[in-house]
């Protein structure tokens, strides 16, 4: 296993991490996804350990905190063996302090997350969203504390606008504050969009990007292609409402090109997928998911390999796709393109 500093922070994270979205699954997003029990946690925890997949991430909101205390029960007894991410922020309730980002719901939320883990620190605290109702210094403040206090050693944000971790860096650097240190994002072959703002922003502040749902909400299994429509059993007959749109033909344009490179160097469609991304500028690590170990072993098989400069040329062309404005002028026009080159 491979390790990468996260961000301008000393931390070493592991290349690929594991996400627990699937443990102690409930409900009709989480539910689709696993339901893996303590027990078949444990197995998916001792897989990753021996491959040095070390670097676990969850939530509270996770199958309303079931999540945190299903991996709180796998790691019980070795937690000096690994780092343990979540996220808080989003509603766990209707009362006025159960969402958010405010300073009494991240102390609160902490504390919580915490006590369902079974631990006394969190490596890496989350804000699962933008909060745009806590003034930033306020978010910056709290988790200065927190991070005095103990709690939460490193501190990082999720799905945020790239203007929003550009302020709190600044607000932290004038307090003499902690930075943030990791961006977790929706980033694959088929959802390209970090790469307009946030991976800039992420290059110039030295935030890390820890990526989520590196397989397009389980479109780049392998199990769907031009001639396999989605097949029954699959978990996105129940989670498409939730994931990111794409048009139907650029997704089969992206099937067919991973489908060639994985032909020309016998790896499976996913390990190709998250190879491609361990290539990119700013990515830190790539939260894998599996339900089983079956899926965990082969997506371990995306490391200790490299694909080529032509494959990689192959996979981007099919993938690509002209980003919004105002970046739309510096792809097409070449005295645009001159004064801001694209990072990739």
């Amino acid at each position: 296993m491979d390790y990468r500093q996260l961000g301008s922070s000393g931390l070493r994270v592991p290349v690929l991490s594991f996400g627990t979205g699937t443990f102690g699954g409930t409900g009709p997003l989480f539910g689709a996804w696993g339901r893996s029990d303590a027990t078949e946690a444990r197995r998916l925890v001792d897989v990753c350990l021996e491959a040095g997949v070390t670097l676990f991430d969850t939530a509270d909101v996770y199958s309303n905190g079931a999540s945190e205390t299903v991996l709180g029960a796998a790691i019980k007894g070795r937690r000096e063996q690994v780092l343990i991410s979540t996220k808080t922020g989003l509603p766990m309730g209707d009362g006025p302090q159960d969402w958010g980002a405010s300073r009494a719901r991240l102390i609160r939320a902490v504390a919580e997350s915490l006590r369902r883990l079974g631990t006394d620190h969190i490596d890496l605290l989350q804000l699962h969203a933008f909060d745009a109702s806590t003034p930033t210094e306020e978010l910056m403040g709290t988790l200065d504390a927190l991070i005095a206090a103990g709690k939460v050693r490193y501190a990082g944000v999720s799905n945020y606008p790239g203007w929003q971790v550009a302020k709190a860096q600044g607000i932290a650097d004038r307090h003499g504050w902690p930075r943030l240190v990791a961006h977790q994002v929706y980033y694959s072959l088929i959802g390209r969009a970090y790469e307009a703002d946030l991976m800039p922003m992420g290059a110039d502040h030295s935030v890390g990007a820890m990526v989520w749902s590196p397989l397009g909400w389980g479109r780049l299994t392998g199990r769907i292609g031009r001639d396999r429509p989605i097949p029954d059993g699959s978990r996105l007959h129940d989670t498409e409402q939730f994931a990111p749109p794409v048009e139907t033909e650029h997704l089969y344009r992206v099937i067919d090109a991973l489908e060639a490179v994985a032909t020309e160097t016998g790896k499976t469609v996913p390990q190709v997928a998250i190879n491609w991304l361990l290539r990119r500028p700013t990515i830190a690590s790539v939260i894998i998911g599996a339900r089983n170990e079956a899926q965990l072993r082969d997506n371990l098989g995306a490391i200790g390999w490299a694909l080529s400069e032509a494959q990689m040329a192959a996979l981007d062309a099919a993938s690509d796709v002209l980003p919004p404005y105002p970046h739309t002028p510096y792809r097409q026009q070449e005295g645009f393109a001159r004064l801001n080159p694209a990072l990739v």
